[in-house]
């Protein structure tokens, strides 16, 4: 694969729109299965998200792959995490032997996991992890670009590439995922450029943080954005100056899905940014991404409403390493299932006049349901 801008602008060009016919059959089908309209709420939603996806109304999840991407992040020589450095290779490692609290959800939950090394400050030689090294880590942020344009761009692909394997390999849906210390700074930074909100507004303490070292990585964050003034409508120019291997191959990653015509899960805060720097680089692949939990990050929520991508769920998880996408997963299989196998009105032996007034009268369904609007 070439590493270039101009594969880059190639795997966008090649991004299309969701098919409107399979979501008006869907909707068409939604209306005429044996339920009171909308009463299934976000079920129903996703049902035709996914008719949009893949082209088909009846969908079945039944093979898909969970991707971790793993890179060091330079930053945290400023004292930003309350995790060492070695914690980014240790769990790369553990991940991909299984023992992790994202590993052990993907088994739970039927997700193939591959765990792929971006940029881990470390030579890794473990069978279960995907050699994909761009460089030993990124540089420090805080004194000069985290990386270069041509680094950023190759991680992206890489990302992607990823993605192609998986479809290849029969995928029918990806999970987006990660592991790398530092990398709440590195996302708040580009959610800080790319929104133009102050970092104060959407920085958390990651892991935990001491209230000194929360102000210290709102500083690193601020002066970093100030010094090197990264252009927020040049997507691949912000994430070579204050993010991260791991978010560059993310994006990718979501990018790649898009281009593959299959859904894209996002999981917490770094792959909720990840997911908008795709969205802001091909608006179009906006409508390939399946959102999963709340993060207890504060940024993950101005990044949900930026995408239009509110949460399916809220379980308090703040984890990373992809942990949220296998529960999602299985809601995901929960739309799939109504879609295929819910009777008709017809084949249920009941006659549906008695909702006509109902249907006529957009407010008698209650609060709106469908997410994403």
């Amino acid at each position: 694969m070439n590493y270039t801008e101009e594969e880059l602008k190639t795997l966008i060009a090649g991004i299309g729109k969701p098919d409107p016919r399979a979501m008006d059959e869907a909707r068409k089908r939604q209306a005429e299965l044996a339920k009171p309209p909308g009463s299934l709420g976000r079920l129903e939603w996703l049902g035709i998200r996914l008719a949009g996806i893949t082209g088909r109304v009846r969908n079945t999840l039944e093979k898909r792959d969970l991707l971790v991407f793993c890179a060091d992040n330079g930053v945290v020589e400023e004292g930003v995490s309350s995790a060492p450095k070695s914690v980014t290779l240790a769990q790369t490692v553990n991940l991909s032997r299984g023992k992790t609290g994202g590993a052990v959800l993907a088994r739970r939950f039927g997700c193939r996991l591959r765990v792929c090394d971006v940029g881990v400050d470390a030579e890794i030689r473990e069978p279960g992890v995907i050699p994909r090294k761009i460089a030993r880590g990124t540089r420090n942020l805080a004194k000069e670009p985290a990386m270069t344009r041509e680094e950023a761009v190759r991680a992206i692909l890489t990302g992607a590439e990823l993605v192609r394997e998986s479809v290849r390999d029969g995928a029918k849906a990806v999970g987006i995922g990660e592991m790398g210390i530092g990398n709440t700074t590195t996302s708040s930074a580009v959610l800080s450029v790319l929104t133009g909100l102050d970092a104060e507004l959407l920085t958390g303490r990651g892991g935990g943080l001491t209230d000194a070292g929360f102000e210290k990585k709102i500083s690193v964050i601020r002066e970093a954005i100030a010094r090197m003034k990264p252009d927020p409508d040049d997507v691949p120019d912000v994430l070579s100056k204050v993010g991260g291997l791991d978010l560059c191959a993310m994006t990718g990653a979501f990018l790649g899905a898009a281009h593959e015509r299959i859904p894209a899960v996002i999981d917490g805060f770094i792959s909720v940014v990840a997911a908008l720097c795709a969205f802001r680089m091909c608006s179009d692949a906006g409508a390939y991404m399946i959102p999963s939990h709340a993060s207890r990050e504060i940024g993950y929520r101005i990044a949900s409403e930026e995408l239009g991508l509110p949460p399916l769920f809220d379980l308090e998880m703040r984890l990373g390493e992809g942990s949220g996408v296998p529960v999602a997963m299985t809601i995901l299989d929960a739309a799939c299932a109504v879609m295929n196998e819910m009777a008709t009105f017809p084949e249920a032996g009941i006659d549906d006049g008695y909702l006509d007034p109902i249907r006529a009268d957009p407010r008698s369904l209650g609060e709106e349901t469908e997410g994403g609007r």
